[in-house]
């Protein structure tokens, strides 16, 4: 019992939830992006559907991670974090880029190898990637200084 105490302290109390959290949806819009090139790459549709799978869980980790570090925010940095806004703002635009990429594939699963928005799509995995990378500097910049 003792172990199961210091288990969920050291979750709970000791390790912010954020940085557990936070690396999801990073390394899932980078496969999402892998896999996108590689379905383009290959002209491979299970390739495409594995990218689509990954941006989407990435847009449910997106929430998962604001929400943490939300709470991390308040209790660990006590409303004092520098950069807190930028945050919010490029998590906030994330989630939502993720999620109409989700949202558009779902309801046009053609729309990879139409050469009219090939671009546009292959484009906005890249976006989302840029921008989950850009918000984990960010954190380490919180974290750590310049």
């Amino acid at each position: 019992m003792e172990f199961i105490n210091r288990l969920i302290n050291a979750l709970v109390d000791v390790h912010p939830l954020h940085s557990m959290t936070v690396h999801f949806p990073i390394a899932l819009t980078g496969t999402a992006l892998l896999f996108l090139v590689l379905a383009l790459w290959r002209r491979n549709e299970a390739l495409e559907q594995a990218a689509f799978y990954l941006i989407t869980l990435s847009a449910v980790s997106t929430i998962v991670a604001g929400l943490t570090g939300y709470r991390d925010y308040m209790i660990r940095f006590e409303g004092d974090a520098p950069l807190v806004n930028v945050k919010i703002f490029l998590g906030v635009t994330l989630f939502g880029l993720t999620t109409v990429i989700a949202l558009t594939r779902w309801r046009r699963s053609e729309i990879l190898w139409r050469p009219s928005t090939m671009i546009l799509y292959l484009s906005a995995f890249a976006g989302s990637f840029g921008l989950a990378t850009v918000l984990g500097f960010l954190g380490g910049v919180i974290l750590y200084g310049f």
